[in-house]
């Protein structure tokens, strides 16, 4: 996966803090300093460098009773490849494991084929 320019020029601890969100897919910013080992004053301008090259985005929450961010992921980063069949969004996207063999499943194959 290349880096994007604005990656390229993050430091060490921003470059795990923005793996951190990644993987976590959101965490309070409370949480965050926390998991990176870091003060937390440290930890707000690891956060405040990764929102000005919009890699993540903030936004105020509450979090066991005191004000702080929920930091995720910036949309242009998610890879939503993953949800796809082509140019359909799959309808088995879900926490279920799905069973090959079903009809269902049989249907929609048939109707991706049907449609080109």
């Amino acid at each position: 996966m290349s880096l994007s320019e604005a990656e390229e020029n993050l430091s060490d601890d921003e470059r795990r803090g923005l793996e951190l969100v990644r993987e976590t897919g959101g965490i309070h910013q409370s949480n965050f300093w926390k998991e990176l080992d870091v003060s937390s004053r440290k930890g707000s301008r690891i956060v405040d460098a990764l929102v000005a090259e919009d890699l993540i985005e903030r936004e105020d929450t509450v979090y066991q009773g005191h004000n702080t961010y929920y930091l995720t992921p910036a949309a242009k980063d998610l890879d939503f490849s993953l949800l796809m069949a082509g140019d359909k969004l799959s309808p088995f996207v879900g926490d279920e494991e799905t069973d090959p063999h079903s009809d269902a499943f049989s249907q929609w194959v048939m109707s991706l084929a049907y449609e080109e």
